[in-house]
């Protein structure tokens, strides 16, 4: 079982991302639509192509004899294509920050980041896929086709419920590891968060009362990190009210989520939740009266993490009584940021093979970012900056031993 005492003493590898920036000055809209001309991405060659020879070896006839390998013996496709070290992110474009469902090609920008930062900050290639289909039967049919090429797929901006089908679906019917990073980079992040500002106030992860405001992907996967984690009592919230069980007209994965949550029985709303509670984390893009914070107990660690408001301002929550507060911003302290943790994770899975992303796999991930706070956490700072160097690599490491214990790296 994992707490807040057993963030792991580890020491930063060798640098292998991007040292931090010097301070940058404002930018315009101009600016933004400048630095997005052309896309953001390109294929670049690893072997030259310059010549003749290059030429007949590069394509034909020499890249039959690499093909007629492959069919002999399939797993050399790992040493001889891209595919093994290759990330496909694909959305639908129905929910796109805080943009919502904009469709597939005005989310195109979102995944072209995405892939950037995978480049950036694990050195992994990836293409960004975005499909003009919502059916869930489609999305599936249409990634399972194209899995062959890719070594793993990163599942971005796509609604809620539908994900969580999506997801399982995929993880099912593949042996390469998919993830849906706006469930479980978020949870994972948050988890690395809640270990530092739990040792910020002296207590122990497993002894806190948890309030999970949002009940789509983000707040289901906070959720099961947090219980696999160790928390014991946790309660989810949604618009209608607390998830318990026998409340009616609940999504089958809400059902689910009641049966495992809310030890206490409560009923009624995000009040009676947060009434004496220790975390509050906020999913659900709602506004929540900052009152509320002084119901909760000694010390409340408030995370209001949706964008671009959060559900209480850092300075209502602090006057209100919160000893840590974080949010989803780059412009507050403490930003929940998912580059803290996807580059890693993938990293991680296809260093060793991995042909699934666990729940260990990703508890590990979140020990590493508590880690790599530099000196002791505070109240200001409870997650690394993400151009910590070498932070993926830590992630990744921990990643690999999880996946290893855990007996889904088949190498």
């Amino acid at each position: 079982m994992l707490t807040a005492l057993d963030c792991p003493d580890t020491t930063l590898p060798t640098q292998t991302t991007p040292p931090p920036p010097t301070s940058r000055p404002g930018f315009t809209d101009a600016d933004v639509l400048d630095a997005h001309r052309g896309g953001k991405l390109s294929i670049e060659l690893r072997s030259p192509l310059v010549d003749k020879r290059d030429l007949s070896m590069m394509y034909t006839p020499g890249v039959a004899g690499v093909s007629s390998l492959i069919a002999r013996e399939p797993d050399a496709a790992r040493a001889y294509t891209w595919a093994s070290r290759l990330v496909a992110v694909v959305s639908d474009g129905t929910a796109v920050l805080g943009l919502g469902d904009i469709g597939p090609k005005a989310s195109l920008p979102v995944m072209e980041g995405k892939s950037a930062l995978m480049r950036s900050f694990a050195g992994l290639d990836s293409v960004p896929i975005v499909l003009s289909t919502k059916d869930t039967d489609e999305i599936v049919a249409a990634v399972t086709a194209i899995a062959p090429s890719f070594g793993a797929i990163n599942l971005e901006d796509i609604s809620a419920p539908r994900c969580f089908e999506v997801e399982q679906r995929l993880v099912e019917a593949l042996d390469i590891p998919v993830m849906h990073d706006d469930q479980h980079g978020t949870a994972v992040v948050v988890l690395a968060a809640l270990m530092n500002a739990a040792s910020v106030i002296q207590r122990v992860m497993v002894d806190l009362k948890v309030v999970v405001a949002g009940a789509g992907a983000a707040g289901i996967a906070c959720a099961k990190i947090l219980l696999a984690a160790g928390v014991r009592d946790l309660v989810v919230v949604d618009s209608k009210g607390i998830l318990s069980v026998g409340r009616s007209h609940m999504h089958t994965v809400k059902q689910q989520m009641a049966t495992v949550t809310n030890p206490r029985g409560l009923t009624g709303d995000l009040a009676v939740a947060m009434a004496g509670a220790d975390v509050f984390i906020g999913v659900s893009g709602g506004a929540v009266d900052p009152a509320l914070v002084r119901t909760m107990g000694p010390q409340p660690i408030v995370f209001a993490l949706a964008n671009p408001t959060p559900e209480i301002h850092p300075d209502d929550a602090r006057a209100n009584g919160a000893a840590v507060v974080a949010t989803g911003r780059s412009d507050f302290a403490n930003q929940i940021n998912n580059v803290l943790a996807f580059p890693g994770i993938f990293l991680g899975a296809l260093d060793c093979g991995a042909t699934r992303i666990t729940e260990g796999m990703k508890v590990a991930a979140a020990g590493a970012i508590c880690a790599a706070v530099p000196g002791r956490a505070d109240a200001g700072r409870i997650v690394p900056d993400p151009f910590t160097p070498g932070l993926a690599r830590m992630v990744a490491d921990a990643v690999m031993a999880a996946a290893t214990a855990e007996g889904v790296c088949p190498r």
